[in-house]
């Protein structure tokens, strides 16, 4: 999603870090003949990371791409490193669905660009800028002021009847079945993962009053529904599109971004610890890593 601040990027965009369980490689037993140079690296994953702000994490150190604001601790980056994959991380702020097969606006190479038919497992966390979620926070915080104890962001997009979010994520779904298309396309043989967006607004709808968080009481339970509905959205698809989806939500809840630093995984509208607005800091990064090393398990453990 794009960020709410300014910085080179994201003006146009929106404890300790879990470890990753890393297979223990066996050992040979005495007298085993060596195996051939290079019959290693030839067996490596090669893993392609698509996607936006959620997947590059602006600000968590250390960035390593400042025009995609993308972070060596990203989920994409701990996930690779769990399973000694060879990682291509092309994720990057500001990326909208289009962005997959179309370069962005200021120049960044379309994303789909890095998959080809020796591509084994793929990636994606995309849609939130497509029904332009950060926006719709910079809303809700400007009116927040004119009546904090409301809901006057539900108000302003659906008080007329018709939910503008809902129906920007109804349009966004063909999107997303059009990027999972073009995905299997690129790369026939790679393994499709849809990772979702992890938990912001407090689960039980109870907002926190903060000039950090200026939201106000009563829009946290109504973007807590978008959001969940948003990855509604992308499970549906995933699983219509021949992938996987990874839920991020369930394994956050309870570090949204009305909770403590030192318990908060997103940070809030004035971050206190690095990341950008709004988006997983690095403990974040980690908890996601760690749901899409599940997934990845899971699926090896049934076959």
């Amino acid at each position: 999603m794009r960020r709410l601040l300014p910085t080179s990027r994201a003006g146009r965009a929106l404890t300790a870090s879990a470890t990753l369980l890393a297979a223990a490689a066996a050992l040979a037993p005495a007298g085993a003949a060596a195996a051939a140079p290079g019959s290693e690296s030839r067996h490596r994953v090669d893993y392609v990371a698509l996607g936006d702000s959620y997947a590059s994490a602006p600000l968590v150190p250390t960035q390593v791409d400042a025009a995609c604001q993308r972070s060596d601790q990203n989920y994409p980056s701990l996930v690779s490193r769990s399973r000694s994959a060879r990682l291509t991380d092309v994720s990057c702020a500001g990326a909208t669905t289009k962005d997959m097969a179309a370069p962005q606006s200021d120049g960044v190479p379309a994303q789909f660009d890095a998959l080809n038919r020796g591509t084994d497992l793929v990636t994606v966390t995309i849609g939130g800028n497509d029904i332009g979620f950060s926006t719709v926070l910079g809303t809700c915080a400007h009116l927040t002021a004119g009546n904090p104890a409301g809901a006057p962001c539900a108000t302003y997009f659906a008080g007329s009847g018709a939910d503008r979010i809902t129906d920007a994520i109804a349009t966004t779904g063909p999107k997303v079945a059009q990027v999972l298309r073009g995905i299997h396309r690129r790369a026939p043989h790679a393994r499709v993962v849809v990772v979702g967006y992890p938990d912001l607004f407090p689960e039980d709808g109870v907002g926190c009053t903060s000039s950090k968080v200026p939201l106000a009481a009563g829009d946290f339970a109504w973007l807590r529904d978008k959001e969940k509905e948003l990855n509604a959205m992308l499970a549906r698809q995933a699983r219509r599109g021949g992938a996987e989806y990874v839920n991020t939500y369930t394994p956050t809840v309870g570090h949204d971004l009305c909770k403590p630093t030192g318990e908060r995984w997103i940070e809030t509208f004035a971050p206190e610890t690095p990341a950008a607005p709004v988006h997983p800091n690095a403990t974040g990064e980690a908890a996601m890593a760690t749901a899409v090393e599940g997934v990845l398990a899971g699926h090896s453990r049934r076959h």
